[in-house]
């Protein structure tokens, strides 16, 4: 066989008539590719004339590729008919808040009303809800209290609508992304198939949540990257900068939505080392070419990005100028920013002075302000001194002075002078209200063991030793001033050696249930155990706007990812709220209420189609048996056929590339200790369905000589069908009797115990 014979593409062996076949694509994400039977006999061997010949042809531009099929066209018609229409069939229905509704919902009703909030997601994809209701009319005035609360006369199918919209873009995605990677029709409609009658992507895509417009952006990036891949025998040609810098877009949008957009970032970053790869090892290509490919994909697959996903936190950070919920999660400083805060066009003394009375709030996030007040610790807890604790809210119980640790003189009699605290400093605080000085000593704080405990201590500000701390700025030299809101101090207990910080434990009812402090003597760097001044009165200093104190803006972003990061690993399960595992996903273990329990209720239920799911987590395993055997064949030299080749080509590098997708976007869960839930495996679940599109139709034309694989192929077609006529309930609402009840129209369909329909 001729060198290079192998390299007919399956599209061109099945019908191109005698014209000449345009090359096949290098391989992408992949493995190595040595192919038996040609010149080439191994990969570290001499390169054959006809591989040479194909690489130079990548910058002369080459033939044309070959456009999909017309015959490809009306079935992608089809199926974005039947996506859109499953997606929006039943959309008003049910007309109340539905689970996560409550949340994203309410979200973009702050956008709307510009109004602050803290999420642990990035801001695009709440933008994007409330841009959806602002357009549709929705005045952002509906509370989203709770699941099942009545929307009545307020118009939330605009944002219904956008989140349904994009979900359905899903199928044709899926559908192009198959087609271009199999060069398969049946492969691409098997693909969009699964989806189309998935009872999960339906409910998922029907609702006010996330979820949909994240799966979009996913499914935008791989098919962009996928269409760029195809233009490499033209590189630099309109096409393939198009496909380039919407990859790049789609990436950006991806990360906006859920962190968890970074994932599909390593799957494209991992095809573009691979990419550039095989670049360099193309010996007809100069360095000046080289370095355009490098650069083009820096620019387009790295800048554009990160300079699209900071312009949305502008935005964010513009539009939610007002006051609100989230204020509390940040520092002083990004506080002050906010219109209607009481921190807001306030004027302070700039630095930090003795006889100066301030409050102290905690960084870590919802971190409360150092606070006590008359009440005893009760018996048994340590010392029955005066309570130390943090409170989430403004209070004259917050109100400390500054004192020298070794002076109880009035420094703001006007004979003093002004004397500035300074880094390094040992001081006293001294409690406004009840004269108490804070206090530590080796009685094991209330709630968390191995820490100490902090107390009131004294009289009239006369106390001991105990009372004596190291004031230290963080970054800072000795001698340096302490700045209003923007220092991050550390108070180290001058006897001990500990360190005064909030651990976040909430306080029995003695405790007004207010936020444990404690002195921990394990020297950390966390937002825990700092601090920040933040309300500052001196009659003797100046006062200066807060607005001089403002955080910049690379400031505010990377504090709210860090308050992001915070949040997320947080994250705890709600009360008698259903969490799941990893492993529970792809075999369908468990569902989600979306809306009702009772046999009165309007019941949706988050469920895949079992027969989709099932088939799908059989074909990973199919594919790798398939693949395993593949390789084995060709590195033992077994003669295929040309058309075998093709798809033996098929199955390794287009089917790698959506296998690598699936672990990329399952594998993480693993690793991650917040609380997990049913949805976050519906990315995977998205490479999983094309790979069996892919993985079947391969198999059946290997094996199409046999006809038992013709009644294989209509099971794997038609029970996916059946299996939704029988469970399509779930997806668009029920009412009556349980699945446990013989009477209800789904009985019988209970087919684990853990479903809960």
């Amino acid at each position: 066989m001729p060198c290079g014979a192998d390299s007919l593409s399956l599209g061109a062996a099945r019908g191109h008539g005698g014209a000449q076949p345009p090359a096949r694509r290098l391989p992408r994400v992949g493995a190595r590719m040595p192919l038996p039977g040609g010149c080439c006999q191994t990969e570290s061997g001499p390169r054959c004339g006809g591989l040479r010949q194909r690489r130079s042809r990548r910058t002369a531009g080459g033939p044309s590729r070959p456009s999909p099929s017309p015959r490809a066209w009306a079935p992608l018609a089809v199926v974005t008919l039947l996506s859109f229409a499953s997606r929006f069939y039943r959309l008003s229905e049910p007309p109340h808040v539905c689970w996560d509704e409550t949340h994203f919902g309410k979200m973009g009703s702050y956008y709307i009303n510009r109004t602050f909030f803290f999420d642990v997601h990035p801001p695009l994809g709440k933008m994007l809800i409330g841009l959806a209701g602002y357009l549709s009319g929705y005045d952002g005035t509906f509370s989203f209290q709770k699941p099942g609360d009545k929307y009545e006369n307020h118009n939330y199918l605009g944002m219904r609508g956008f989140c349904a919209f994009l979900g359905s873009c899903l199928v044709p995605f899926a559908y192009l992304t198959v087609l271009e990677l199999s060069k398969s029709l049946s492969a691409a409609l098997l693909a969009a198939s699964i989806l189309i009658f998935d009872t999960g992507c339906i409910t998922l895509s029907q609702y006010i949540l996330l979820d949909p417009i994240l799966m979009f952006f996913l499914m935008g990036a791989v098919l962009s990257m996928v269409k760029y891949n195809s233009y490499a025998e033209r590189p630099f040609s309109a096409p393939w900068w198009f496909w380039l810098n919407l990859t790049g877009v789609n990436l950006a949008g991806a990360m906006g939505v859920k962190f968890v957009g970074l994932f599909v970032v390593l799957l494209v970053g991992l095809n573009t080392v691979y990419d550039l790869w095989e670049l360099l090892g193309d010996l007809s290509l100069s360095l000046v070419t080289l370095g355009k490919h490098l650069l083009a994909r820096v620019f387009c697959l790295i800048l554009l990005p990160l300079a699209l996903y900071t312009a949305q936190f502008a935005v964010h950070f513009a539009v939610l100028n007002k006051s609100g919920p989230g204020d509390g999660f940040f520092s002083s400083a990004f506080q002050s920013r906010l219109i209607g805060n009481n921190l807001h066009n306030v004027s302070v003394p700039e630095h930090l002075a003795y006889g100066s009375v301030i409050t102290m709030k905690n960084l870590r996030m919802a971190g409360g302000y150092l606070h006590s007040h008359g009440h005893l610790y009760p018996e048994g807890v340590g010392a029955r001194q005066q309570q130390v604790t943090a409170y989430l809210h403004k209070d004259s119980n917050n109100l400390w002075i500054i004192k020298k640790h070794d002076s109880n003189t009035d420094l703001l009699d006007p004979s003093y002078s002004v004397e500035f605290v300074k880094h390094g400093d040992v001081i006293r605080l001294e409690h406004k209200e009840t004269s108490r000085n804070l206090h530590s000593h080796q009685h094991e704080a209330p709630m968390t063991r191995k820490h100490f405990q902090v107390t009131g201590y004294g009289i009239n500000g006369t106390g001991d030793a105990n009372d004596f701390w190291r004031v230290e700025v963080v970054g800072r030299k000795a001698g340096k001033l302490i700045k209003v809101l923007r220092s991050q101090i550390r108070l180290t207990h001058l006897a001990t050696g500990c360190i005064l910080g909030s651990t976040g434990k909430t306080l029995p009812k003695w405790g007004w249930e207010q936020v444990e402090v404690t002195c921990t003597p394990y020297v950390k760097e966390t937002p825990n155990a700092l601090w920040n001044v933040e309300d500052h009165i001196n009659p003797k200093l100046p006062n200066i706007s807060l607005d001089v104190l403002k955080p910049s803006f690379p400031e505010i972003l990377l504090e709210s990812h860090m308050v992001m990061i915070r949040g997320n690993s947080g994250l705890k399960p709600k009360e008698n709220e259903v969490t799941s595992k990893p492993w529970h996903w792809p075999i369908n273990y468990q569902g989600l209420r979306f809306s009702g329990v009772n046999e009165t209720d309007y019941r949706v239920y988050l469920l895949g189609n079992p027969v989709v799911w099932w088939l799908n987590l059989i074909t990973i395993g199919l594919y790798l048996i398939m693949a395993t055997c593949t390789i084995v064949a060709m590195k033992r030299g077994v003669e295929l056929s040309t058309e075998l080749k093709e798809l033996s080509d098929v199955l390794l590098h287009s089917g790698g590339q959506i296998m690598l997708g699936w672990l990329l976007h399952y594998l993480p869960f693993f690793m991650m200790g917040r609380v997990l839930y049913f949805h976050h495996y519906f990315p995977a679940m998205l490479f999983s369905s094309m790979l069996t599109g892919i993985t079947w139709d391969t198999l059946l034309k290997f094996c199409a000589w046999r006809l038992s694989f013709c009644s294989v192929g209509r099971r794997v077609c038609f029970d996916p069908l059946h299996s939704f006529y029988l469970f399509y309930p779930l997806s668009y609402g029920m009412v009556g009797p349980l699945a446990s009840d013989p009477k209800s129209p789904m009985a019988g369909l209970k087919w684990l115990e853990s479903w809960e329909f």
